[in-house]
């Protein structure tokens, strides 16, 4: 197998270089800008160069991480597919990749897509309680990256591409109620929450579910993003109006202010309930989100470099998380624990 391959080194995307370098992976990295610790690497061949001109010249099959931007990552996905190639694709789109499907079986690739905390884990716990119980009467999942404390600005950094962050406010969400597919407004049916460590936060619908709107058989299914109270009510006042760098600018991320990844997935079929909590507060100067998204993107990675796709039950095609078999789902929850993220 040649190195594998790494496409976009933002904060989740060096976390999970450096997790495949500390198994002694080759990575090649490759971005405009490459953060000065991987250079320090030597497991890790660093290209400063545009993503899209790369993968054009990729010739070998090898394993490629796709880490970058949403609006980039689709522009990628077709080359990658035509190069045969085993993707993990963590680039958050509004474009279906299932399109690639046919494609991706004629040229024998593999890519699993949306392999973060949520989607991502939550598709493959979601599946699971669905193999347990069978037809699930309410889903919720309830998710959220933010500051441990509010501020009197905005009570939030983007803890990966605040364009992303943005689109998520912005496109509306599709949800299951009654058994059909609906769309409503972002941001609609908020509410509090109780999140351990805080007098309670605020939820609203984003559009999350994503694949498992037609891979779960589901009578009521919301994804809702978790934010301090006082974020919502500044974006609901200002946010639209507000230019984009405006906000990127606002919503850096500070590596040394402290900030948390909580996430409560919920499944109800009939009196049975099927429950999962996990949170993160960080650790050894790597954040909490870049944590729980990057280590379900490494364990796939991971597993698709030693094992091929086919030991996670995916063959040729374009497979979204909840897909995989039980094996990968103890695995990438074994990898959870290893590096001390609650799962309760």
């Amino acid at each position: 197998m040649q190195p594998i391959v790494a496409l976009g080194c933002g904060l989740v995307g060096e976390y999970v270089i450096h997790r495949l370098a500390d198994d002694g992976y080759q990575i090649v990295a490759v971005d405009i800008r490459i953060p000065e610790s991987l250079f320090n690497r030597p497991e890790v061949i660093s290209i400063e160069e545009d993503a899209e001109n790369y993968v054009a010249s990729l010739e070998e099959k090898t394993v490629v991480i796709n880490m970058l931007p949403g609006r980039i990552g689709h522009r990628i996905r077709e080359h990658l597919v035509r190069g045969g190639q085993f993707i993990v694709d963590l680039a958050f789109t509004e474009e279906d990749p299932q399109t690639l499907d046919a494609l991706a079986k004629e040229h024998k690739a593999t890519m699993i897509w949306d392999i973060g905390i949520a989607p991502g884990l939550s598709n493959m716990l979601l599946a699971h309680a669905q193999r347990e119980l069978g037809h699930l009467d309410d889903v919720t999942i309830h998710v959220g990256g933010n500051p441990t404390q509010p501020d009197e600005e905005w009570s939030y950094m983007a803890p990966f591409s605040p364009s992303d962050v943005i689109e998520e406010y912005t496109r509306p969400a599709r949800i299951v109620r009654d058994g059909e597919i609906v769309t409503v407004p972002a941001l609609t049916e908020r509410h509090r929450i109780e999140v351990e460590g805080t007098d309670g936060m605020d939820a609203f619908l984003t559009d999350g579910l994503r694949s498992v709107l037609s891979t779960i058989n589901a009578t009521n299914m919301a994804e809702y993003t978790v934010r301090w109270p006082q974020h919502v009510d500044r974006w609901l006042a200002e946010g639209e109006e507000t230019p984009e760098e405006e906000l990127l600018a606002a919503w850096t991320f500070d590596t040394n202010r402290p900030e948390f990844t909580w996430m409560k997935v919920r499944c109800q079929a009939k009196d049975e309930v099927r429950e999962w909590t996990i949170a993160d507060y960080g650790q050894n100067g790597d954040g909490s989100m870049a944590r729980t998204t990057g280590l379900v993107t490494y364990a796939l990675a991971s597993l698709f470099a030693t094992k091929g796709p086919e030991h996670s039950g995916l063959g040729p095609g374009i497979h979204s998380p909840e897909l995989v078999n039980e094996t990968t789902l103890g695995y990438v929850l074994d990898v959870f624990q290893k590096h001390g993220i609650s799962i309760s």
